[in-house]
């Protein structure tokens, strides 16, 4: 059988850093081991029962059944819009100023393609979410990483990058609460953040997809919440995280209507829009009661708070994030992210992710998920225990 060569385009395309880990794994647990995954980002909750409820009611409605609207129906915006009202006290045009995505991965990676050309330059956090560099490499457009210093609580400092690197950028990917340090932005970072848009003429993405999840009674912020926001950028959302919809493919665009006018263009030319029937069960999602995000929220926080108090008690010196369902850990000195990872998988049968797979500067950290159950987020904290890595506290 003939092989055809991919495009240079697919050749350019950044290696999938986590497929060897999936690999490494796999090859554990077919050795008959009880592996302990924490390495990945994939919500292990049940999506709301209302929100199943709807989307098998709205099922055998024979109007979703032919085509959507090519730029999605107006009653899913139109719920967006109150969506951000409410929770944000931001207010949008429905038709003008959102945008219906096939998932927040969809939208970040479209982005860089609807506003960028060959060459151009685009600011990443680095730490980051992998992603990012996708939608640049489609591009054929140009990253410079922002660093991400615990010691600036993992923001960029806008005064440590390089002018003539600035004076170039088009585009800027910000995250938070952040995947995957668990950070999250203040009032005044926001502010900063507008100025030095507005001053250099660049667009903001904010990825706000975990902007449910906040702990110790704070809600994280959304960036349109910030005066001229709008002006400078747009904010994507995904239905993934908050609503344990990860399966259903679901997002959207909300901010700048030039932004907002360019998704839309390319995505006519991608889609026709998404099943009605998901489309309707993501507007009840939006509007009707939002307990099952308390409720998930208590649940993220309930198992950071034991996961992180038993890596203390073993003498890890770590800190509790303050938003998202990561926990970004130091590694142990002298080890590599990569190395250290490979040990957990070893010989604790537990998985983490390499912090050097998110960028240069999440060398010197594995990123954690809370995404199962207390129980074995502790037993993970004794099995690592048993490596005799660290001191441990000595009780009182």
């Amino acid at each position: 059988m003939k092989s055809f060569v991919q495009s240079e385009l697919l050749q350019s395309l950044p290696k999938q850093f986590f497929a060897s880990l999936v690999d490494k794994v796999g090859k554990v647990v077919a050795q008959g081991h009880d592996v302990i995954n924490l390495g990945q980002g994939n919500p292990d909750q049940q999506t709301p029962p209302h929100i199943v409820e709807a989307l098998q009611k709205a099922a055998a409605n024979p109007k979703y059944h032919k085509y959507s609207p090519f730029r999605g129906y107006s009653f899913l915006k139109e719920a967006v819009a109150a969506f951000y009202q409410r929770e944000y006290g931001v207010t949008v045009d429905p038709e003008r100023e959102v945008a219906v995505l096939f998932g927040g991965k969809a939208g970040l990676v479209e982005i860089p393609q609807c506003l960028l050309n060959p060459g151009d330059v685009v600011l990443v956090p680095d730490p980051g979410y992998p992603d990012y560099w996708s939608g640049v490499a489609l591009a054929r457009a140009k990253m410079e990483m922002m660093p991400l210093y615990s010691e600036n609580g993992f923001l960029p400092d806008y005064r440590q990058l390089d002018e003539k690197v600035v004076e170039k950028a088009k585009l800027m990917f910000l995250n938070y609460p952040n995947n995957p340090t668990g950070a999250v932005a203040t009032d005044s970072f926001f502010a900063e953040t507008v100025s030095f848009a507005q001053k250099h003429g660049i667009c903001v993405v904010h990825d706000f997809a975990y902007g449910a999840i906040g702990f110790d009674g704070q809600k994280p912020i959304s960036f349109l919440q910030t005066e001229g926001a709008k002006d400078v950028g747009i904010e994507i959302y995904t239905f993934s995280k908050t609503y344990n919809m990860a399966g259903w493919r679901i997002g959207f665009a909300i901010g700048n209507e030039s932004v907002i006018a360019a998704i839309n263009l390319l995505q006519d030319h991608l889609y026709v829009s998404l099943f009605g029937a998901i489309q309707e069960a993501a507007a009840v999602a939006l509007l009707e009661s939002q307990q099952c995000v308390t409720e998930l929220v208590a649940l993220y926080e309930s198992r950071r708070n034991a996961f992180i108090g038993a890596l203390q008690e073993i003498g890890w010196n770590v800190s509790a994030p303050a938003g998202s369902f990561f926990a970004w850990l130091p590694v142990p000195k002298g080890w590599t992210s990569e190395r250290f990872a490979d040990l957990l998988l070893e010989q604790a049968h537990v998985v983490v992710a390499p912090g050097i797979g998110f960028g240069e500067h999440g060398e010197g950290y594995v990123r954690v998920g809370l995404l199962t159950s207390e129980e074995r987020l502790t037993e993970a904290a004794r099995r690592i225990a048993k490596l005799d890595l660290f001191q441990q506290a000595v009780k009182k």
